[in-house]
């Protein structure tokens, strides 16, 4: 197999003596009998994206490792140098439970200490969000997070934090991608200096802990939080180190774990994906909640930050809701709680992305607060936080079953939003009602919106090759009438444009570029395509609405809003 020359060059560079000797050898095993592997392994270098850098471990500029990490780490270093040149620098670094993250998390820490700058690295494995809370409750100047979420065994990954605790936004993160790219690996300072790194641990978890309890908490009985029966999975992820203990001092007693997915394993021995937002991923759990005749079902991703939620219905079965539906119930609790005690006057907002339910507008308009709309990733809704400071965050969250409840933490943070799901299912059965019979009451007070999500993977280069054209092709061939609706607007955030094609009027979008594209059908359906910033795959939001009159009619409304996304989907050749 030939091998392109910008790869070779890449190769040979790693060939030379600033790279060890297993780091050799696997070059050579790959040349001589993997080439394919080669290329994939070279073929370019790992990209920020909306979840920070993630890909596969093993060798190459394409994959996490020592060097591709500890090339951010020093640039970086460099970076803080000259932002704060008369600070003492500080950092915190946490890590999940994916193989090699430990390992790598001590590599990122010798780095920052071999540059003079003051680590303080959790003794063990600790939930993204206690991250973010321990940036800012250590005054420190940066964060890093070892994870790649809910991705398979093979991949890692490297989210960097700044100083407000919510993850790099621009300008920071392309000023600092630039200083990364003009590394050489022979500058990264790998010869740590121990005495710069602090170990932490029981301190920051208990402030943790506590911070939680204090901003998710709403004067729930003592009776109703024993009387909620909970079943709980962390799907051999990080959770575990905070959320049975964060329920415990909350006072919730009735929480049944999942035993078989309890010890934290970067295998993830009994499901196919460590990921809530799909319901094979919480079987286990389903069962046991059968079985113990529970109320309510949370699954948390490894790392922490995102959860699902399966509750029962109006016939007794379990059933898992999607981010949208979660997001709404959480926001309208939240607003309701701030009605009651008096506090809204008009200056505050909640958050959410381009490709979550437009129900969130509904909520807000209702409650007189604003609804904050960024592009995809909690970092956005971090931003608006830092950029609106005489505004006050109340919660906010997006489609991917994340939720943040108040400023403590600024990342989507599965600890306190479990916690706050539990106050709302208590004081609902407490109230004789549920937590699905809360939300469908939402959608009779606000609308009845319906989402539904399909995500497609490709493979390597092919795969990002084809996913290119599939938005090259909803660009330049654009749908003008979907489902016998005419396609009304069509906003490009890749140009920062809405073009409304009834009048073929052009207005800008302030916010920032991304690769998305939404289509607005005259019905208020919308659609959105948009590609990962960090793997070959390319996810279509769809969301359709309808009104409810009463709790009666809600599965007939449901069916002719499910009849209507697979018209869509069947006309977009998405099935």
């Amino acid at each position: 197999m030939h091998i392109p020359n910008n790869i070779l060059d890449k190769v040979n560079e790693w060939l030379t003596p600033t790279f060890d000797q297993h780091t050799h050898e696997e070059i050579e095993r790959m040349i001589t009998s993997s080439p394919k592997e080669l290329e994939e392994s070279f073929y370019k270098n790992l990209e920020f994206g909306t979840g920070g850098m993630r890909g596969i471990m093993g060798v190459g500029t394409n994959r996490i490792n020592k060097y591709t990490l500890g090339k951010n780490t020093q640039g970086i270093s460099n970076y803080l140098k000259k932002a704060f040149p008369t600070d003492a620098l500080k950092v915190v670094i946490a890590y999940d439970c994916r193989h090699n993250s430990d390992t790598l998390a001590k590599v990122v820490a010798d780095v920052f200490s071999a540059n003079g700058i003051h680590v303080y690295l959790f003794s063990d494995m600790r939930p993204t969000p206690e991250l973010s809370f321990a940036l800012k409750h250590l005054s420190c100047h940066a964060g890093i997070v070892l994870t790649a979420s809910h991705n398979p065994p093979e991949y890692n990954g490297y989210k960097v934090y700044w100083q407000d605790g919510g993850q790099l936004v621009p300008p920071q993160d392309e000023e600092i991608i630039q200083v990364i790219e003009d590394l050489n690996y022979a500058e990264i300072k790998f010869e740590a200096n121990e005495n710069l790194i602090e170990y932490i641990d029981t301190v920051i978890d208990e402030a943790f802990f506590q911070s939680t309890i204090d901003n998710a908490s709403f004067d729930t009985p003592k009776a109703a939080k024993e009387n909620l029966k909970i079943v709980y999975t962390s799907l051999h992820g990080t959770s575990i180190k905070a959320i049975p203990a964060v329920l415990a001092k909350a006072g919730y007693t009735d929480v049944n774990i999942v035993k078989e997915q309890e010890i934290p394993d970067g295998n993830f021995p009994t499901v196919k994906s460590p990921n809530p937002e799909e319901p094979e991923a919480l079987t286990m759990a389903l069962a046991l909640a059968d079985k113990t005749n529970a109320d309510i079902v949370i699954g948390t991703d490894p790392d922490s930050d995102r959860l699902g939620v399966a509750v029962r219905d109006l016939e007794g079965k379990m059933i898992l809701l999607n981010g949208n539906q979660t997001m709404v119930i959480m926001t309208a609790f939240l607003l309701e709680q701030w009605k009651r005690e008096n506090k809204l006057d008009g200056n505050q907002f909640i958050g959410s992305t381009i490709v979550s339910t437009p129900m969130m507008l509904e909520l807000a308009s209702a409650y007189g607060v604003e609804c904050k709309v960024g592009l995809t990733g909690f970092k956005w809704i971090a931003k608006f936080i830092k950029d609106f400071p005489n505004q006050t965050f109340i919660g906010g969250g997006e489609e991917s079953f994340g939720y943040m409840v108040g400023d403590a933490v600024r990342d989507k943070d599965a600890v306190a939003a479990t916690l706050l799901v539990c106050e709302i299912a208590a004081q609902a059965k407490a109230a004789g009602s549920s937590l699905y019979q809360e939300l469908l009451h939402l959608y009779i007070d606000f609308g009845f919106y319906k989402e539904y999500l399909i995500s497609i993977t490709k493979k390597g280069i092919e795969g990002a090759n084809e996913i290119k054209q599939m938005m090259v092709d909803l660009r330049e061939n654009p749908l003008t009438n979907i489902n016998g609706q005419r396609v009304v607007c069509i906003e490009d955030y890749a140009q920062s444009t809405a073009r409304n094609l009834l009048t073929d009027e052009l207005e800008l979008l302030e916010i920032p570029k991304s690769n998305v594209l939404i289509y607005y059908l005259e019905d208020g359906t919308k659609i959105c395509a948009r590609p990962s910033g960090t793997e070959p795959k390319i996810k279509f939001y769809f969301s359709v609405n309808d009104y409810l009159a009463t709790i009666d009619d809600f599965k007939k409304v449901e069916a002719t809003l499910d009849q209507k996304i697979k018209n869509i989907v069947a006309e977009m050749h998405l099935n």
